[in-house]
Formats: C-alpha cells, structure tokens, sequence
C-alpha cells in the first residue's frame, strides 16, 4: 500500500494477477535463457565447460576422448557384469517371458506394435497369471504407436485389452500418436500409408530393475527368424530413468480404457490431430527435454568411481525438436581417427544426408557398413508400394557408393548385405574399435536406423555404452564379428524397377 500512495493509487483497482500466465511465463523466460547459455557454452566456451560443469569419467587414452558425451546426455555407471548380451530371437523371447512371470513391482513395454500370434498372446496370459499382477502390488504399463497398433480389423489393442478388463487400476496402455497426421490427412490415408507421418519406435522393455534394450519389436518374427540385437542391463537408476521417460510420453499420448476406447491421458488437453499443431509439439517437447536436461544436471555433475562402464541413454524426438542422438552420432563418426575402425549395422539403408556427408568427408576410420540383403529385407514380398522397398535401399546404397568411390573413398568404407537362409534382418547399432585396438571400446544400441526417419519422423532411442573392461569389449566384438558373419560384399548393381526410382525420389524421407 505504501507504493500505491506514493504513485496516487490508494483507490485503485489492483489487477488481478493470472497465476497460470506468470507460471507459464517464468517457465518459458527460465528455458529460454537456458537454451541461450546452452547454445554460448556449445558455441564459445565448449572446451572449458566439458571439463569443468560436466566431469570426464573416463580414464584410459581410447575413452577420455568421449568426456563429451556427458555434456549431451545423462551418464549411468554401471558394472560391466551387470550386462548380458543375447544373439537370438528365441532368448530374447525367453527373457521378455521371463520378466513378465517374475516382475513384482513394475513392467514398462515400450514398442511398435505388439503382435496377434500365439507367442504374443501367451505373454499377455503371462502377464494375467503373475500372482503380483493379480494381487495389485505390480504395476504394467505399455506404450506402443496409434497407427500401428491400430492396423488390421484384430490388431495390438484387442490383444491387450484382457489386461485392462482384468485390472484397469494398475495396467495403463498408451497408444502415441503423431501429431503431424490431422485434418483431411488423417481421413483420406489409408492404414500403412499413414505410418509414414511418424511412428513411437522406442523398444524399451523393462522388468523391476532390468531393462531389455533392442531394435526388436514384440512380435513372432522378432522371436523366431528375423534377427536383432538385444542387451539385457541390470541397473534401478537406469530403468528409473526409462520409466520416466515413457511415462512422460505417456502424458500426450492416447489411453486406451477395457472397452478398446482411445481418449486424453489426465492433465492433458488437446488431442494429437486437433488444435494448434505448433502448441502441441511445443508442449510435448518441453516435458521431454526438460526431463532429459533435469536429470543430466543431476546425474553429470559429479564423478562416480568403482566402475569399469557407463551408458549414455540417447533420445531421438524429430517432430518434437529433440535431436540429441542424431548429433551424438555424427560427432561419433566425425571424430573417429585414422586407423581406428567403425561397424554400422542397419536393417533399413537410408541414411540421412548428413550421416553420408559426415562418414565421406570427416571420418577417417574405416568404415564397415552392415544392412539387409534385399531376400533378408521383411518387405520382401509386401504388396503394393511396400514391396519395392527393398530395392529402394539397394539403390540409396549404389548412390552412396558412387558418392564415396568419387571422393576416392572406396578403399576406406565398404559396404556389406546380410544374407541367411530363410532369416530377416533388422538389427542396428554402431561398434567403435580404438585406433590398432581388436575389440570395440564403444557401442550403440537401440531403435534408431539411421536413417532419415528416424531422424526426424520417429520416437527412438538407444544407448551409448563406452567400456574400459577388456572382457566386456571381447564380449562385444564377438557379437559383432558373428553379425558380421553372415554378411557378403554389397551388389548395388543388382537391377531396380523403374518406378522405384520414383518411389525413392518422393518418399525417401519417409521411409
């Protein structure tokens, strides 16, 4: 009162102050300036604030120069005897089986899609006969895509709707939709052509506290002949970590209730495919990067010691403006020195222009590039369009080795196919062998292909993991000497329909 007599306003109004908008308003001033001291730290102070803000965990000469990564995502030491890593279709089913009989306190499916078969459904029954399930005490939430768990007349949400007719209050089933897909769009695209808007492409499973991380979906194939990668991780905090995320998607995803019925998640307000496009993708992007710089800042500033492992978990979020593993990835491969030697694996050959840009004219390790063989490709055989894609990545392959070939490149990247009979091939990832070192000091594992949808269309995320246990290093050439095993020297002179041509001129972002 004493302000206002001083300016004359004893008698006045005091306007009434929205608590929301100052709320709102302080939140954006505080991201803004932090995205602005982000941005000078990366841009002029780099080298001192990677030194100094986030410490370097690493000790030999092969690991210290990845210190960056702690400045770009949240690190989790761990014990290298913690990490079990799997080879086949069937212990990865196995394991996934496993965890849903044993789990007591939580289980977190985070996917594609969940498959109609036999297999599929004997892990939901699985799930209705865990005593702690039944019992209240565990807690099941799953996270899959809208589009595709949508497709077919029987599809992912019918297999499981018995577990939210058997425990609505402690099973919580998320269907992600992209919010690029809307309007007259969303009416007139037909089921599969849709999928090409974006996609949640996480796969996340986790079990109490052990995560099962893969490119592999939960579906028959994944379990029998089409084959993955998949590292099975006993650590809380980083399942803590996960847990977290997905349930942060879960918030502006859609929940699905008993009656197979989609609505809004509670504290959410607008449907994905109605409203202002730009208000939910700035929404939704704020709660995931401010969880993911939340829990940097907590987990990064101090340096943990006793362990011989850390995991960098990378998280990929186009559409919503979170490009943290796309930018960790190319500083990977434009950093890797001469004489030191780079394993990319695909299942899908398309990658993003910069990635092609970066492995030609940065990199300076080899480059030993590992995709599908076009009769190990599951679209082989797909009616319509989808059929012609395996020749689409065989010519996106021949365009890229005449690119390096003319850079006089050819001797340093090869390019291999993946060939075994009757088995599909979808596994991902990247081993780094040290300059003159025989085993890998540093993989990455997960969802993203590399390509350019899962740069900018797609939910992804996969795991940095840097070693300095020479036994863990051994166990990770040998699994990627035995990928590598059934690859043959590329043919990307094998003839390509000529419509494919077209089909990769329109739809290779898409794709």
């Amino acid at each position: 009162m004493v302000c206002q007599k001083r300016l004359g306003l004893a008698n006045a109004k005091t306007p009434r102050i929205n608590r929301n908008f100052v709320h709102n308003l302080t939140s954006f001033l505080v991201k803004m300036l932090r995205r602005v001291f982000n941005s000078l730290v990366e841009t002029t102070f780099q080298a001192q604030a990677e030194s100094v803000i986030y410490p370097n965990p690493f000790t030999k000469p092969e690991t210290i120069p990845f210190g960056w990564l702690s400045t770009v995502a949240p690190c989790f030491p761990v014990n290298s005897n913690n990490i079990s890593i799997l080879s086949e279709p069937q212990q990865f089913y196995n394991v996934i089986k496993e965890g849903c009989a044993g789990a007591k306190r939580r289980i977190f499916l985070v996917s594609l899609y969940l498959g109609t078969g036999d297999l599929e459904k004997n892990l939901v029954k699985t799930l209705l006969n865990n005593e702690y399930f039944k019992g209240g005490e565990l807690r099941v939430n799953v996270l899959i895509d809208y589009m595709r768990g949508s497709r077919f007349e029987y599809n992912s949400r019918n297999v499981l709707q018995p577990l939210l007719r058997a425990s609505s209050d402690n099973c919580q089933v998320s269907l992600y939709h992209t919010p690029v897909l809307r309007g007259v769009m969303k009416k007139i695209t037909p089921n599969r052509w849709n999928e090409l808007c974006g996609l949640q492409h996480m796969k996340l499973y986790v079990f109490d506290d052990t995560l099962v991380i893969s490119g592999a979906n939960l579906s028959n194939d994944y379990f029998t002949n089409r084959q993955d990668r998949y590292f099975v991780i006993k650590d809380k905090r980083l399942c803590d970590f996960y847990c977290g995320l997905a349930r942060r998607v879960q918030k502006f995803s859609l929940k699905m209730d008993e009656n197979n019925n989609v609505g809004l998640c509670e504290d959410w307000e607008q449907l994905p495919y109605e409203g202002s496009k730009n208000g939910f993708i700035e929404r939704a992007g704020d709660i995931v990067e401010d969880y993911l710089l939340e829990t940097k800042d907590e987990r990064n500033i101090h340096k943990e010691e006793g362990f011989d492992t850390w995991i960098y978990p990378l998280v990929q979020m186009g559409q919503l403006g979170i490009h943290q593993d796309s930018q960790a990835t190319d500083r990977i491969l434009a950093e890797a020195p001469k004489n030191s030697t780079l394993c990319v694996a695909t299942g899908y050959f398309n990658l993003t222009n910069q990635y092609m840009s970066t492995l030609i004219n940065q990199t300076e390790a080899s480059c030993k590039i590992l995709m599908a063989h076009p009769e190990a490709n599951g679209f082989l055989g797909a009616k319509g369009p989808a059929g012609g894609i395996p020749f689409a990545y065989s010519l996106i392959a021949r365009k890229f080795q005449k690119e390096f070939e003319k850079s006089r490149q050819g001797s340093r990247i090869s390019l291999m196919e993946y060939l075994r009979d009757a088995w599909t091939y979808h596994g991902k990832g990247l081993w780094y062998y040290p300059s003159n070192g025989d085993h890998p000091c540093l993989t990455l594992i997960g969802s993203p292909n590399f390509g350019e949808r899962s740069v900018k269309r797609d939910l992804e995320t996969q795991l940095a993991i840097v070693s300095e246990n020479p036994e863990f290093r051994k166990r990770l050439h040998e699994e990627c000497k035995k990928l590598y095993g059934f690859g043959k020297p590329a043919e990307t002179e094998r003839g390509v329909p000529k419509w494919v041509y077209a089909f990769v001129f329109l739809f290779r972002n898409y794709f």
